[in-house]
């Protein structure tokens, strides 16, 4: 039998962008506007002992963002989710990985990256 695992984090970051190619009807949004970024990132786990800790995994990813390692202003949702893959998958190597990023948890993208099994 193969059960396949992941964990999840989840966390919030506040962000400042703008869409300069906004196209008509939503022209207010070439304006630099406020979020709430809504993030939430799963990963594979190898067995049921917290291979990757909760708390740790999730501290690592909010420090990314306090410790200006990544920068989420002007950023839109599907690149602040791969900057977090690029992040994660050169790091924890061999996972596969979901990103999820919303704007005010309402509206936003989902990356997934499955390395390469060859």
């Amino acid at each position: 039998m193969t059960i396949d695992r992941a964990i999840y984090v989840t966390f919030q970051k506040e962000g400042i962008h703008r869409y300069p190619d906004a196209p008509e009807g939503v022209e207010f949004l070439k304006s630099p506007h406020r979020h709430i970024f809504h993030f939430r990132v799963d990963i594979d786990v190898f067995h049921n002992d917290r291979d990757i800790e909760f708390i740790l995994f999730k501290r690592e990813l909010e420090g990314l963002y306090t410790d200006k390692i990544m920068e989420i202003d002007f950023k839109s949702c599907e690149m602040l989710a791969e900057d977090l893959i690029n992040y994660i998958s050169a790091k924890y190597t061999g996972r596969r990985i979901w990103v999820e990023v919303s704007e005010d948890g309402e509206n936003g993208a989902t990356l997934s990256y499955f390395p390469d099994t060859q």
